[in-house]
């Protein structure tokens, strides 16, 4: 069975596009997952629910920015989000961001987000593939390798016919393959706003046949100039520091 993953688009239409170009290039694909944060930040909300409204058998998993949206994150006394200071400037742009996307989307988008899910399990033969954006308890933290074992534990528990387990999560912005015993943690990185160093975006194909798989993962090119010009077009909230994140590929607040 082969899955191709897209995560943490963030409003990102072009490099979602090209995203999506390199999915439709592929055969044989059984099932499309999105690993979440498909909104806020980036300059294209519109654009990218009618994007992702058009990905066929594609599994929607919900992100924490998704997740502020849905609960008006811009309403609550002193917001604020991932540990950071509400009063820190920053933070509070950020937040004036998710409500600008929140209006922009509209209560379509908002039912978009609702019908997410908060994770998917796929068995294929003696293999379980776990899909979330972060974590169960938390959507923000990723599992620490630990964790992972801990789960891995519990789901043996009740299937022990299961001898292989794959977690994919998104959320970090940075690619991970982590790997102890018959438990490997992958995250293919960013498909729009990479915190890596490595301004390319990117998209994922694993492939799971029996106890065996391949992680394939597609950093590829895309017009950053687009983006960057819609984001000095439509000026939401913190757009001076995203640009410089799609300029460099990681986090940048020093303007």
């Amino acid at each position: 069975m082969t899955f191709a993953i897209i995560t943490d688009i963030h409003s990102n239409i072009v490099s979602l596009q090209k995203a999506l170009s390199i999915i439709h290039e592929r055969k044989n694909i059984d099932q499309v997952i999105c690993l979440g944060d498909c909104f806020p930040l980036g300059p294209a909300p519109k654009e990218t629910l009618k994007a992702l409204q058009s990905i066929k058998n594609c599994v929607f998993i919900r992100g924490n920015h998704d997740r502020y949206i849905v609960e008006q994150l811009w309403n609550v006394t002193h917001p604020s989000l991932e540990g950071m200071d509400p009063d820190d400037p920053i933070c509070q742009n950020i937040v004036a961001n998710i409500e600008w996307t929140a209006k922009q989307i509209g209560a379509a988008g908002n039912s978009f987000l609702k019908k997410m899910l908060i994770a998917h399990r796929v068995q294929v033969k003696n293999t379980i593939i776990e899909f979330t954006h972060a974590w169960y308890q938390r959507d923000d933290i990723p599992p620490t390798l630990k964790e992972a074992l801990t789960w891995r534990m519990h789901v043996k528990a009740v299937m022990p016919n299961i001898n292989s387990f794959i977690f994919v999560h998104g959320h970090i912005h940075t690619p991970r393959l982590e790997k102890q015993d018959d438990l490997t943690i992958l995250c293919q990185g960013a498909t729009g706003l990479s915190f890596d160093g490595d301004t390319r975006g990117a998209v994922a194909f694993l492939t799971v046949g029996g106890d065996t798989f391949e992680w394939d993962v597609v950093r590829y090119t895309y017009d950053h100039t687009a983006t960057i010009k819609e984001l000095e077009k439509r000026k939401p909230p913190f757009y001076e520091n995203l640009m410089n994140t799609v300029r460099y590929a990681a986090i940048r607040n020093d303007i």
